[in-house]
Order: structure tokens, then sequence, then C-alpha cells
């Protein structure tokens, strides 16, 4: 296996997601429970912890939260349970409305958080021809896009580009010649049955487009299908990120019983390729991010990816 630095793979975990019922799915709610599940995904190999935000309130833990005081319970019972651990935080949100993400990001302060790069027509269809859910637009004009990459630059957070679709990729590298960001690092979400299709000959035209040079990992979405891009990605040098918010299913078909195995599968598919885990300092050397010192970060490391 190669021990250079540029080459370890990072380990992204998904923690919950936006609204499965835990009712129903092994999705972790509580700060506690939020913990544990982490614990299991760092022990595993995980560095970085894509959260997502639940309410508190019994009977509504399928419900997503943007409330601050929220926020910092959980990340805070993260960070106990997980030393020297990555928190990547969600901003996703329909409308204008940005207040709840910011004012999380505010108060958390997370190393990274994802900034959805463009727009899409969110559309899932049944077999018998009838909507899944009424037809929506996950709405991310460039103003709105802008708003949030402020906030990120005023609370030295690493944007990561959510990249639904070949166009979105494309934005990206105009939104740094715009001056918008000056940190490149893209997310190709595949599998959303209205965006880009879980598919190994698609990601290597995707990573073609990318700005040259910038790290980028997968997203996918689905169930057994997703582990051989998994393993693409994998070999063509991207990093990893799977979970219970992406997929519940292992590379057997079997159902996961939480995040620890699937990111034992997703370690797997890094040394089927021959490349390391990377540990979290090592993962902040990679992306360059300047952490902070209330992350208990002994120096600013330099970035390895321009």
């Amino acid at each position: 296996m190669s021990n250079n630095l540029k080459d370890k793979a990072i380990l992204t975990c998904a923690l919950t997601g936006v609204l499965t019922n835990p009712k129903q799915h092994p999705v972790p709610v509580t700060p506690s429970e939020m913990a544990a599940a982490a614990r299991e995904a760092y022990d595993a190999g995980a560095s970085i912890m894509h959260v997502h935000l639940r309410q508190q309130i019994d009977g509504m833990g399928h419900l997503p939260s943007w409330d601050p005081q929220v926020a910092a319970e959980v990340d805070t019972a993260i960070r106990e349970a997980c030393p020297g651990v990555i928190i990547n935080l969600t901003t996703g949100v329909i409308g204008k409305d940005i207040s709840g993400p910011v004012a999380c990001i505010r108060r958390v302060r997370p190393e990274i958080a994802a900034c959805n790069a463009g727009s899409l027509n969110y559309l899932k269809i049944k077999e018998d021809g009838n909507w899944a859910w009424p037809p929506m637009l996950f709405d991310n004009q460039v103003d709105k896009v802008k708003a949030m990459l402020d906030v990120m630059k005023e609370t030295g957070t690493n944007p990561e580009f959510e990249c639904f679709d070949v166009g979105i990729v494309r934005s990206v590298g105009m939104y740094k010649k715009n001056g918008m960001t000056n940190h490149l690092e893209y997310n190709f979400v595949m599998g959303v049955a209205s965006g880009m299709p879980v598919d190994a000959d698609l990601l290597k035209l995707l990573v073609k487009y990318r700005e040259p040079g910038a790290v980028w990992q997968t997203t996918l979405i689905g169930r057994q299908e997703i582990w051989p891009v998994h393993q693409a990605t994998a070999d063509l040098g991207g990093m990893l990120r799977t979970g219970v918010e992406d997929t519940f299913y292992l590379p057997n078909g079997e159902r996961t019983s939480g995040n620890g195995q699937l990111i034992e599968a997703l370690a797997q598919c890094a040394r089927n390729a021959g490349r390391e885990i990377a540990s979290p300092d090592e993962a902040r050397a990679i992306l360059g991010l300047q952490a902070g010192d209330k992350h208990g970060a002994t120096s600013v490391v330099e970035g390895l990816a321009a």
C-alpha cells in the first residue's frame, strides 16, 4: 500500500440524513445516539462526520432541526466520543431563508460544511406513474450559494460543494473564478432519481470536468448496486463517504446494523485500491483545513490539494 499522504483515502460517515424515520430504520437522533453512531464509524476509520440535526421532541425525531443549541449539543457529544474528529455540517434548505443553517454554522463553527452548489428538480416516480412525493425544486441560486459561502468564510469553515448534476460540477469552477471561494472540494452526489445516476463510467467524466487537482469524493445513494462505484471512487483516487443517510445495504446485499459496518466496507474499498486510510490529522492536511484552537488542533496545516 502507498504511504504517500496524497494517496490516502479520507472516509466520511453520513450519520443520519434528513427525514429517515428512526422508528423504521437504524438512524441516530439524540446527541448520545449520534455520538455512539459516530464512534462506531470512527473506530472503523472515518475521520469526518457529516451531520444532519433532528428535532429532539419525542415522536418528532424524523424531522430536521435548525436549533443552534441542538447543533452545539450534537457537536460536543460527537467530539467527546471521537477525539480529533472533523465535523461536516449540513446546510441544505429549500427557499431563500438560510437563517437556520447560518445560525448553526455560527454556533458550531465546523471545519467543513456542505454547500449545495446548484438547483435540482427533486423528483421520484413510482411504478404506477405517480410521483413518490410532490415534485419540488431544491433551489440553490448563485446568490443563495454566495450568502452561504460568505458565512463559511466568516467562521473559517471550508465548503464542500455538493454537485447533483454535471452542469453543477462545471459551475463550481466559476464560483472560484468569480471570487466567491478560494477553496474547491467536490462531492459528486449520484443516485437521486432526477440527478446523476450511480454510474462508474459517468464518474470518470466528472473527475475530468472538475478543476484540476481539486479533492473530490462521491455520495452514492441506493442499495447494493452502489458498492462497485464506491470501489471505482477508491480506484480513481477519490475520497469515500457512506452511512445510513445514503444506504442501508452492505456489499453482500444484507441490511446494515448501523454506520460501523458501512464504514468497514468502505475502508475495504480503499484497501482494495492499495490505499491507506487517512487519520483525522492527515485528512486535515489533505483538505487544507485550518483547524481552529476550539477543536484542539496543534497547528495550522497546509493544504496539499490546490
